[in-house]
Order: C-alpha cells, then structure tokens, then sequence
C-alpha cells in the first residue's frame, strides 16, 4: 500500500481539484497526497499548514513537473482527521464575493474561510483586520 496519491490533473480548476484531493485522502486516512502546482493551490496549502489543518506543504519535482506534497494531520490511534469539512464556495459559473464586515465566521472561529484579495490569498480573520474584501475561495473546518 502506498502513502502517496497521484493524480492526472485534467480539470480546468485546480483549486477544486485540490480541495477533492485533500478530501477524499482524509477520508481514506492517507498520509500524504499531491496537489496541482498553481501559486493558488500552493498559498491554500501553505494556509492550511499555519493555521494548522494540515502537518506540512512541500514543494516536490517529479518527471519534469513540481507538485506540493501535502502531510495531511490526524489525530490519536483512529486517525481522527483534524479537517471535518473541505468546501469550495466560489466557483468558476458562480462567483461569490463578499465585504469584509460580512465575512461569514467558520464554526465561531475554529474554521477559516480563504479568500483571495489584491494583497493575495488571505484568512477571514486577515481579510477583516485589514478591512478587505473579495471573492470566498473556500472553507475548511
């Protein structure tokens, strides 16, 4: 049994296509899956890991291509996954925005929404500190 998931990356969303990826390797308890190579998918793994939803996000090549490796965290001898829900908001057909005071709070807090804005892919916590607006990529909780 491998630990690693390759998959043929054919969708035109990629972040879609990652959000999947995560999802469905949480749900069968893999350790360590990759994800499509854009600097969005990158930034939500790299978000993902600081705020703790993930263990780590790691750039790796393979046959000519770099893909981020993603440790995906559980928790105690089950492996309990640390994310419950990975959910994509805004989509290609049917973009969502919102103002910053309207940023919906994830679980009281304990989740975030990702949102990518003129200063780059940000948290809702971010994005309302620094009073900015833009579309709701995701969520992850």
């Amino acid at each position: 049994m491998t630990t690693t998931t390759d998959w043929y990356f054919t969708n035109n969303d990629a972040i879609s296509t990652a959000l999947t990826a995560i999802r469905n390797a949480n749900t069968r308890r893999k350790a360590t899956i990759r994800i499509p190579a854009t600097k969005m998918t990158a930034r939500i793994a790299q978000i993902s890991a600081e705020e703790g939803f993930i263990e780590s996000a790691v750039k790796h090549r393979g046959s000519g291509k770099e893909f981020p490796d993603v440790s995906l965290k559980y928790l105690g001898k089950k492996k309990n996954p640390y994310i419950a829900v990975v959910k994509r908001i805004s989509k290609p057909g049917l973009r969502v925005y919102s103002d910053h005071r309207e940023i919906p709070k994830i679980l009281g807090g304990m989740g975030i929404a990702i949102s990518p804005t003129s200063h780059g892919l940000i948290t809702d916590r971010e994005a309302r500190h620094r009073k900015i607006g833009g579309e709701i990529s995701c969520r992850i909780w």
